[in-house]
């Protein structure tokens, strides 16, 4: 199935550059580039009101100084946290981050952006992807966007936005099923996302026998993660990609 002329990097940073960043925040981003990463991943979903953010958790408590499940929270809510601060007080008043500011950043720096439609309890995949791919459709061309998903629904719903050649999904699996291979197809997938850790040799040689981009997460150890290279592997999502050797 043909895909967009799209070429990842080997290197992909995680959530921005979260090792030397507060996750998921323009300020992880800005780091990612200034280290010389290309590409970035970060989580998207909705809040209350519907506002697409870059957001993992379902709620504020790990990564903010706010309370509260983003289910239940409006942009006007959200706007005065400090996402920032808990990381390193350097970092204090860096804000939650919508996506529409983090795709103007990603357009201004030129990099690109796997974007993972995290669906938390409480949230529709569907209401998800509406918000969300005709905005990342609008700001970034076809060789520079990435969405994934653990959620079938949220990458069928995708796809119905945009063919395979003008966007590329990619399905995550925490340990990748032995019926891999129909959950990709029916999405007509350009990856699939392996927690590295979880990934056998043989699946690997499978999913790249079958054309298929793979890509692991989250690996931080370049030695221990050294022989999936061999494996067939594309490219890494590391929290700090820097301390792999280009």
């Amino acid at each position: 199935m043909p895909h967009p002329d799209l070429a990842l990097p080997r290197l992909i940073a995680h959530r921005g550059l979260s090792a030397r960043a507060p996750e998921n925040t323009l300020a992880a981003v800005r780091a990612a580039h200034d280290a010389g990463i290309t590409w970035v991943e970060l989580d998207v979903q909705l809040l209350g009101d519907e506002t697409p953010v870059i957001w993992h958790d379902r709620d504020l408590k790990r990564c903010s100084d706010g309370r509260g499940r983003l289910a239940d929270l409006t942009l006007a809510q959200i706007q005065h946290l400090d996402a920032g601060g808990w990381f390193d007080p350097a970092f204090a008043g860096e804000p939650m981050a919508t996506l529409e500011e983090m795709l103007v950043l990603l357009d201004s720096l030129g990099m690109g952006a796997n974007l993972e439609l995290k669906v938390n309890r409480g949230h529709a995949p569907e209401a998800l992807a509406e918000r969300v791919v005709p905005q990342v459709l609008d700001a970034l061309p076809p060789e520079r966007r990435l969405l994934s998903s653990f959620d079938a629904m949220a990458l069928a719903h995708s796809r119905r936005f945009a063919p395979a050649e003008a966007l590329a999904l990619g399905v995550l699996f925490d340990r990748v099923p032995r019926d891999w291979e129909p959950h990709c197809r029916a999405i007509g997938a350009f990856s699939v996302h392996a927690k590295w850790k979880r990934l056998s040799e043989a699946r690997a040689r499978a999913i790249k026998g079958a054309g298929l981009t793979l890509v692991c997460y989250t690996a931080n150890d370049p030695a221990s993660f050294a022989p999936r290279w061999n494996w067939g592997v594309d490219a890494v999502i590391s929290d700090d990609p820097t301390r792999f050797a280009p």
